[in-house]
């Protein structure tokens, strides 16, 4: 059975990225989907590595029991959908830090002579809908590409998600109503 899992990274309950969120949910509702939602700061996830967590590492064992509910869950989903403000050029430290303490040796990797070998081919895709002050052109062009080049094809590509996709509203700051209710409408199209 297809399961997609959601990873949400955004405090604020009023900000864009939670309509996103809210569209997201709505859409898969209307269409039957099955899905679960992991609301990164509802949860009170510690994104940091304390001394005896990181003690563990080289096992791929952790202390942390959301970082266990967060696998289990990783473990059924078919598909990802990650949706996350971009600040300064990258994902928020909160995102990272659940990439760092989540994808552990063993579950979602193994080391290998050439690198790394992803481990989580259960999950089809990822889908990663961002926010950004900056118009993604910029992000895309001037800004180094952080979340296509590193986060999509370095850390997702890495933990074994083959098909992998961004959408990004861009200059969220100055936009306009009109502009942000298309982009969720167009939304729905995009995430099928």
């Amino acid at each position: 059975m297809e399961q997609t899992l959601i990873i949400y990274a955004h405090p604020y309950p009023k900000s864009f990225n939670h309509a996103v969120l809210d569209k997201v949910e709505a859409t898969f509702k209307t269409q039957s989907r099955e899905y679960e939602v992991i609301d990164l700061y509802q949860d009170g996830f510690d994104p940091r590595y304390t001394t005896e967590e990181l003690a563990l590492f080289s096992k791929g064992e952790t202390l942390d029991p959301l970082v266990r509910q967060y696998q289990d869950k990783l473990k059924k989903a078919t598909a990802i959908i990650i949706i996350s403000p971009v600040w300064w050029n990258d994902i928020p430290a909160i995102l990272k830090g659940f990439f760092d303490k989540v994808m552990k040796q063993k579950f979602a990797y193994v080391a290998t002579s050439t690198g790394v070998k992803g481990m989580l081919d259960n999950i089809q895709s990822a889908t990663v809908i961002t926010t950004s002050t900056s118009p993604t052109w910029y992000l895309r062009l001037f800004s180094g590409n952080a979340i296509k080049r590193v986060f999509l094809n370095g850390t997702i590509k890495q933990i074994g998600i083959k098909n992998r996709k961004w959408i990004n509203f861009g200059g969220i700051t100055g936009s306009k109503k009109e502009k942000r209710e298309q982009f969720l409408k167009e939304l729905e199209q995009k995430i099928i």
